[in-house]
């Protein structure tokens, strides 16, 4: 008589420090699949060499405290890279003005490709500390404390700056302004706003034609411009999900060996604007909706 018994996985024979090197060379989710086979496969999926191979080798500094995991977890590095890839709790770098701001968990995505917030405080605005044209309000979104409102500029002028090597290589990455428009905004639909995108020791630069406003009851315009409409170029706000608007200002390719700086520029010099409330510039993968 044939036995029931259930026959024994082989693989399971294997030692934990074998299956952990096998899963060591696949990617998270492979190893969350694995821990959930059997308790044999959880011990060796769940090890830190295992969970070490997928942490970020390049991290950039963060704050103090910002990786500390609460009391009652035991400090793992999954525990580590669970912390990194939540995308609700975005990680302030050691400048407090910079977060990695994950979109999709890194859990599920294929290349793990990691996305920053520039604060209104770690751009170059224009003017942006004289308070008779910009003022500076708390908020209390993506771990920052202030976003900077527009007064009262002909010259609008924001620039920001991020390293290449704070970025994932094999890359293909948006920059976008993050904002809102105030009641009584004005000069944020026409002329659009030009902008830019440039890897530093690459000849190409990425450009737009970008307008801040939808204009639908054209408060923003001077009423010699009320006929006027922006160039079919040109790209319009979407709402993100957090409740504040972005449009894409350019884009631009991180290979391999990459060294220098990405450079970000908006610029319009020709009317009055005012209503402008920026929360920061987003540097993300491509195509990545928030």
């Amino acid at each position: 008589m044939e036995s029931t018994a259930p026959a024994c996985c082989e693989i399971a024979r294997l030692p934990d420090d074998l299956l952990s090197a096998t899963l060591a060379r696949t990617g998270p989710r492979e190893a969350c699949r694995a821990a959930a086979v059997s308790p044999a496969f959880r011990a060796a999926a769940d090890a830190d060499v295992v969970w070490s191979s997928f942490l970020p080798r390049d991290l950039p500094p963060v704050a103090d405290g910002e990786l500390e995991l609460p009391a009652d977890l035991q400090s793992t590095k999954k525990q580590l890279f669970m912390r990194l890839s939540d995308p609700g709790s975005p990680v302030l770098l050691a400048d407090r003005l910079t977060v990695i701001a994950n979109r999709t968990p890194l859990l599920f995505t294929a290349t793990g490709a990691r996305c920053y917030m520039l604060s209104a405080r770690k751009l170059g605005i224009a003017w942006g500390d004289t308070p008779r044209y910009w003022r500076w309000i708390p908020i209390n979104l993506y771990r920052f404390s202030e976003a900077a409102e527009l007064q009262y500029v002909w010259w609008l002028e924001i620039r920001g700056n991020i390293h290449s090597k704070m970025l994932s290589q094999h890359t293909t990455y948006s920059a976008y302004i993050v904002f809102r428009v105030a009641e009584g905004r004005r000069g944020l639909h026409f002329p659009c706003l030009e902008t830019s995108v440039s890897l530093e020791g690459n000849s190409s630069r990425s450009t737009r034609r970008v307008c801040l406003d939808d204009g639908h009851d054209r408060v923003d315009t001077w009423p010699s411009m009320r006929g006027d409409i922006p160039q079919e170029d040109a790209l319009f706000p979407r709402e993100r999900g957090d409740g504040w608007m972005e449009v894409e200002v350019g884009e631009f390719r991180n290979g391999e060996g990459d060294d220098g700086e990405v450079s970000i520029g908006l610029m319009e010099t020709s009317v009055v604007k005012r209503g402008l409330v920026v929360l920061g510039i987003e540097i993300r993968p491509k195509e990545q909706v928030v």
